[in-house]
């Protein structure tokens, strides 16, 4: 082979250099020759920056953490795993064979779906079932140039890889995933595993821009957000011992398990941060209104939004701190759309009505930390679904289980269950709640009592609850009191004439001084 060249001479011209080179190759900067004459330069290409690690560096595809490469993370009640055990999706068979076949001969898989349907959760099981778990894994961040993929892969020696590209709209474009790359990949056999949602794979693969050619010819596996009747079925027999499965199988919404199971917790925490002065507490309050009435069990029912915002009172201390939040701004910050999915408050059928989203109150009931339920709102949320007797029923039994384990020593509470049962027309457990409330000192219970107990003909027991709550001012039961002793005084007096005791006419004279108006009062 030979090598020509070119140097400047001392008057400024330019003239040949003649090297040789006979009897080699050449080998990028390294020159192997049998015979070499005349200078020479060696001139060094400068290669495109790389990011990617070598494959030995790369984790194992079974210690490789789902949540950090794009699985969202699901609710928390208790110590489980951060994600449930994956419950099968009627595409599954279709998309491991299609993982499968990658795996022999190298190519794209690619899941598609609506926002918050399940893509990546999907899509990691399916590789992580079908390819074995000492497979290489990378998951490049988007924008990572992959121009040097095939260089780095060609030293893998004997390590099966599989690249995993989440959201894969950014891993596209001249340094990220071409025609030319993904052939190379082909090339050599390694699998590509990808997730896009469906208005991105829309945007790009038909919208006649040249990074669309990179997914002409794949077909992609589409999911669905809602969930066939034989996945739902899947999803309440697979729960086990987590409870996660079975709380998105009973109270998630139609096409929203995912996000129940996956966008709850964003919504917590961040419905959770809001309740900051300088944040939004008005709109804070407002969805935990509509959380506790939930609690409350109205389960999906729907509220005017001025009956939320009347409800707020309920919360001293945090309606006292939301008043500088207009309440328009409060109710359109609670019920902004996240994720592309929900707000925290959904809206009901009938306009102006809403309902917080449902993993919300299921998510107060398991955390040890999250604040009662104001023993008020427990009354305001059976009138609200009076004439429903499911409802009505269910508010009950949900008042029963949260009120009755914390009512010993606390009479606002025994109070609130004899209301509740005496609406519903229980009345010997409103008696037995009203006289529970009495007994422990409550005012207003005692007035009940001792009323009921005076209808019973129980005079005796009656007139010591009606004496303490006359002492602390319930005009009511001082009236009854009144009356009371007055027709006992008279039923006595009856008894004492019919008996012929020579006393009767001293007695019935002291009852007209006592009785008599004050002498100011009468008319001259």
């Amino acid at each position: 082979m030979g090598v020509a060249g070119e140097r400047e001479a001392s008057d400024g011209t330019v003239v040949g250099v003649g090297n040789s080179v006979s009897g080699g190759a050449f080998h990028a900067p390294v020159v192997q020759t049998g015979t070499f004459s005349g200078g020479m330069h060696t001139y060094y290409g400068l290669q495109a920056p790389s990011g990617l690690p070598p494959v030995a560096d790369w984790p194992q595809l079974d210690r490789a953490d789902p949540i950090a490469f794009g699985v969202r993370r699901t609710r928390r009640i208790g110590d489980e795993p951060p994600l449930p055990t994956y419950v099968t999706r009627d595409g599954d068979a279709v998309l491991k064979e299609r993982v499968r076949t990658a795996a022999r001969s190298g190519g794209l898989v690619l899941v598609t779906g609506e926002p918050l349907s399940g893509k990546s959760r999907t899509a990691w099981a399916a590789m992580l079932t079908t390819l074995p778990g000492t497979t290489r894994f990378l998951g490049p961040e988007a924008g990572t140039d992959l121009r040097v993929l095939p260089a780095v892969l060609r030293g893998r020696g004997e390590d099966r890889c599989v690249i995993w590209l989440d959201k894969l709209e950014g891993h596209l474009g001249e340094h990220g995933l071409t025609p030319a790359l993904l052939a190379e990949l082909v090339r050599l056999r390694v699998p590509v595993i990808a997730t896009m949602s469906d208005g991105a794979y829309d945007a790009h693969r038909f919208g006649g821009q040249a990074r669309a050619r990179v997914l002409v010819g794949i077909d992609p596996v589409e999911l669905s957000r809602a969930w066939t009747q034989d996945e739902k079925e899947r999803l309440k027999d697979g729960a086990g011992g987590d409870l996660r499965p079975g709380d998105a199988y009973y109270w998630s919404e139609d096409d929203g398990i995912a996000a129940f199971l996956a966008v709850g917790p964003e919504l917590w925490d961040e419905w959770w941060w809001a309740r900051r002065p300088n944040a939004h507490p008005h709109g804070h309050l407002l969805v935990r209104v509509a959380m506790d009435l939930a609690r409350c069990g109205t389960d999906d029912t729907a509220f005017p939004s001025a009956l939320l915002r009347e409800l707020c009172a309920l919360y001293e201390q945090e309606a006292a701190q939301a008043a500088g939040e207009p309440f328009e701004d409060a109710l359109a910050w609670a019920s902004r759309i996240r994720h592309g999915v929900t707000g925290m408050l959904v809206p009901g059928a009938e306009p102006d009505t809403w309902r917080c989203f449902a993993s919300l109150p299921r998510d107060a009931v398991s955390r040890p930390d999250t604040p009662p339920v104001p023993l008020g709102l427990w009354l305001h949320a059976l009138e609200a679904v009076q004439g429903d007797p499911d409802l009505t029923e269910l508010v009950v039994e949900c008042a029963q289980s949260e009120l009755e384990r914390v009512a010993d020593g606390r009479p606002e509470v025994g109070l609130v269950l004899g209301r509740l049962y005496e609406a519903t027309g229980q009345a010997q457990y409103a008696e037995d709640w009203f006289r529970h409330s009495a007994d422990a000192g409550g005012i207003e219970a005692a007035g009940i009592v001792g009323r009921a107990l005076v209808i019973q003909g129980k005079i005796v027991e009656a007139v010591s609850y009606l004496e303490r709550a006359a002492e602390a001012g319930d005009a009511e039961a001082r009236v009854r009191l009144v009356l009371t002793l007055a027709d006992r005084a008279v039923f006595w007096l009856d008894r004492l004439r019919e008996s012929g005791d020579e006393r009767t006419q001293q007695v019935e004279e002291t009852l007209r001084t006592v009785t008599a108006p004050p002498p100011d009062t009468v008319e001259a």
